[in-house]
């Protein structure tokens, strides 16, 4: 075998550098330099990358080299040093201003983070420990992403702080898709509507089938850069387990799976006992639910009010579950709540905030069964108007179980077997409570949107069946008023103990939206709102009159895309939606952290117990609050994804069959249409309308024809054709083949580089 032949060094004062590099001092021998003089010696000289370079550059020669390599060794384990291949330099410091991850599992007490990006290469990540004053504006908590200005202490190992400046938006988890398998060998599908598909080459898959959700790598290879997928973790099988919701819960990294820790202090909670409650077990409080619900977090009951000074008045019971008896600060369940902030609802599946044996067992309001609960007795007059309320820890039984249409049927003429027994004693004096209630609320005039929700119905193997919209009933309007006074009832009484309080806020249209609506209401020759300070019933007004002229629903739309979003916060700036004052989630403690922090609260303020509100969690209400509103607002988008998936998986055979729907949106690149029938949402680019070129005109929600004047807008009722659907990534594209309205060409012409190339649309009938 040929020897290899020696590389030669050059002489080190031939070296180039930016000093000529000549030994830093003279060692003696036996004596090494400095941490320090090592690390100035590698940043001021590249060209030292190396033990042996280093021992030349200090002139340390013989054995002496042996106590110089375990002193390197050790600096590359404290973080002071970092290895490239062969090569060793300074590890790499954090810039000033640094995007930082905090872990989902930090204490909330004492925040800490690493570098959102790090190169391996630079040896583990550095903690950074942020510093969060009284006073801070930006009040992260764990599982965020932050914005921080980075300080470095003395010494020698990177010791880090970091003051928040900015919590951003978290991107998606890793790339992932779906693996199919063809006769090529296998690509994968990926589940975001703007990624294509890529091939996996042949020992990239890994342990991956046919079929299984992924984690990829993306790398490229040859002249032409082509993307490739190398599967680097396989995270389940939507199909074998029956849950499309699997990629939503991996895509935007939403835990569903509680650790051991969770679910050994979930089994070993005991029932709790009268010992420090009242006993209401003899109120006759009955749940009233979804058919299917599994869980029963709050019941009611009503009762004529027999005092002489209040004819006519009622007086409500309302007993809701009491979690915080089982799921304590600082706990292993109350810090995977908080990570969760609020269960998630699919058409597939439900990931509950707390384990099954909290939310489906202790804490549910089980028929005949005894149960903790906070109560809330409330009394009103004939009107509606609330006159006192009061809080209590108890114990209570229900007395029954009903579903929603069992209630109503009831009410209506035709009780059951479970109902009729209930109908004279329960159920009217129920109903006649919500009739005064009603009252109220009329006068009260919240915003009154009619948006019908369709819900996905599911055959036994996880496939659509068919879409349905639920009938709205009086029951459910019943349990939402009495929800919606306990609430206020909460919020109340902790402003009157002057106590840290989580808001359920919701601000008024700002100035910018309220134009854009009266630029779309003049449209439609309907009244424009005048004033820029618009109350509710200003709103109802305008639906009321929208219904009249028959454009109900695209008012609607665009009265809903003017309303501010809600969240929770500790300041307080009513809720607008609703026209209250003040309102916090007080009713569902089994699926919201926001109410649990409410609940603990009331148990304090009212020496209800020794569970209540910490200090240290009243003085991290700010962060409570953020956290807990982006967890809202991701299960909201995981819950959508989910839904356009299952209807792009159930329309995928129906590829070129016709459809009605309306449009839902317009934008300078075409139109959303949602099917009447499914409300599936799909997609029509505007270079396919047809051979004129169709101006996007904001004022109206519209694209109109520059040269005919055809007119596509939001709440037209359209007839289009299916033609792709991409189930992985719920999404579908459509072609329109109805005419649109001729109106008037806009004035003007578009600046463009190229006119749009069309297919003729109406030539493929």
């Amino acid at each position: 075998m040929a020897k290899r032949p020696e590389t030669r060094r050059a002489p080190q004062n031939d070296l180039p550098s930016r000093r000529k590099g000549k030994p830093s001092a003279k060692y003696q021998p036996g004596q090494l330099p400095t941490r320090e003089a090592i690390m100035e010696a590698i940043s001021d000289f590249p060209e030292i990358s190396s033990k042996r370079e280093i021992a030349r550059h200090f002139g340390i020669k013989g054995d002496d080299r042996i106590p110089l390599k375990v002193m390197l060794r050790d600096m590359e384990k404290e973080g002071l040093l970092a290895r490239n291949r062969k090569a060793i330099r300074v590890a790499n410091e954090l810039p000033a201003v640094t995007v930082l991850d905090i872990p989902a599992d930090a204490d909330p007490e004492s925040l800490h983070a690493y570098p959102a990006k790090w190169n391996e290469d630079d040896g583990e990540k550095p903690r950074v420990t942020l510093v969060i004053g009284k006073d801070a504006r930006v009040v992260p908590a764990p599982g965020d992403r932050i914005l921080a200005r980075i300080s470095r202490g003395e010494g020698l190992a990177p010791i880090y702080t970091a003051r928040p400046m900015k919590v951003l938006d978290k991107p998606r988890k890793a790339d992932i898709g779906i693996v199919r398998m063809d006769e090529d060998g296998a690509r994968l599908v990926p589940v975001e509507r703007k990624a294509r598909e890529m091939r996996i080459p042949a020992g990239e898959l890994g342990e991956a089938k046919d079929g299984d959700l992924v984690e990829v790598e993306i790398t490229t290879s040859g002249r032409l850069m082509i993307p490739r997928a190398r599967v680097v973790n396989i995270v389940g099988n939507p199909s074998s387990e029956g849950a499309v919701s699997l990629i939503a819960l991996h895509a935007l990294d939403i835990p569903y799976r509680f650790p051991a820790s969770v679910l050994k202090e979930a089994e070993s909670a005991k029932e709790a006992t009268l010992k420090g409650r009242e006993d209401w077990r003899d109120i006759a409080l009955i749940t009233i639910d979804p058919a299917d619900a599994k869980d029963h977090d709050d019941a009611v009951h009503a009762e004529p009010d027999s005092d002489p000074n209040n004819p006519g008045g009622h007086i409500i019971h309302v007993g809701i579950a009491d979690v915080s008896n089982y799921v304590r600060a600082g706990s292993a369940m109350d810090r995977e709540a908080y990570l969760r902030g609020n269960s998630v609802y699919f058409p597939d599946r439900v990931v509950p905030m707390l384990p099954e044996r909290i939310s489906n067992d202790l804490c549910s309001l089980r028929e005949g069964e005894n149960r903790a609960a906070m109560g809330l007795r409330i009394v009103i007059d004939a009107e509606g108007h609330k006159k006192r309320h009061s809080f209590h820890r108890v114990v209570m039984r229900s007395a029954a179980k009903l579903s929603y249409n069992q209630a109503q049927a009831a009410i209506d003429g035709r009780p059951d077997d479970a109902s009729g027994p209930l109908l004279e004693t329960i159920l009217k004096p129920l109903w006649a409570a919500y009739g005064a209630l009603c009252k109220a609320r009329e006068k009260r005039s919240p915003l009154a949107l009619d948006l019908p929700e369709r819900r996905i119905r599911l055959g036994a193997n996880g496939m659509v069946e068919g879409v349905y919209i639920p009938e709205r009933l009086e029951a459910h309007k019943l349990i939402e008023e009495m929800m919606v006074l306990s609430n206020v009832c909460a919020a109340e009484t902790l402003e009157k103990h002057k106590i840290g309080l989580l808001y359920r806020v919701h601000d008024a249209p700002g100035r910018e939206k309220l134009a854009a609506l009266g630029s779309f209401l003049q449209s439609l020759d309907l009244p424009v709102p005048r004033s820029e300070a618009m109350r509710p019933k200003d709103f109802n007004q305008i639906l009321l009159k929208a219904e009249k002229a028959g454009k109900s629903e695209q008012v609607n739309e665009m009265v809903l895309r003017s309303q501010a979003q809600a969240e929770y916060a500790p300041g307080n700036y009513g809720h607008y939606g609703l026209n209250l004052d003040r309102y916090a989630h007080f009713t569902s403690p089994i699926r919201r952290y926001a109410d649990l922090i409410v609940h603990r609260a009331l148990i304090r303020v009212l020496d209800l117990g020794p569970d209540g509100l910490s200090h240290e969690e009243e003085s991290r209400l700010g962060a409570i609050g953020q956290h807990i509103s982006a967890t809202e607002r991701r299960a909201m988008a995981a819950e959508r994804e989910t839904s356009d998936r299952l209807l792009a998986q159930y329309l995928a055979g129906h590829i070129g069959a016709r459809f009605m729907g309306k449009i839902a949106g317009v934008v300078g690149a075409g139109l959303f249409v949602r099917l009447e029938e499914t409300g599936a949402d799909g997609f029509v680019p505007a270079s396919t309308l047809g051979k004129d070129y169709f101006r996007y005109m904001e004022d109206q929600q519209a694209l109109i024809g520059e040269r005919t004047g055809e007119k596509f807008g939001i709440g037209d009722r359209v007839e289009v054709r299916l033609l792709e659907a991409a189930p992985m990534a719920g999404a579908l594209r459509f072609e329109i083949l109805s005419e649109g309205e001729r109106v008037k060409p806009p004035q003007g012409r578009a600046q463009r580089k190229s006119r749009p190339t069309s297919r003729g649309r109406r030539g493929k009938r």
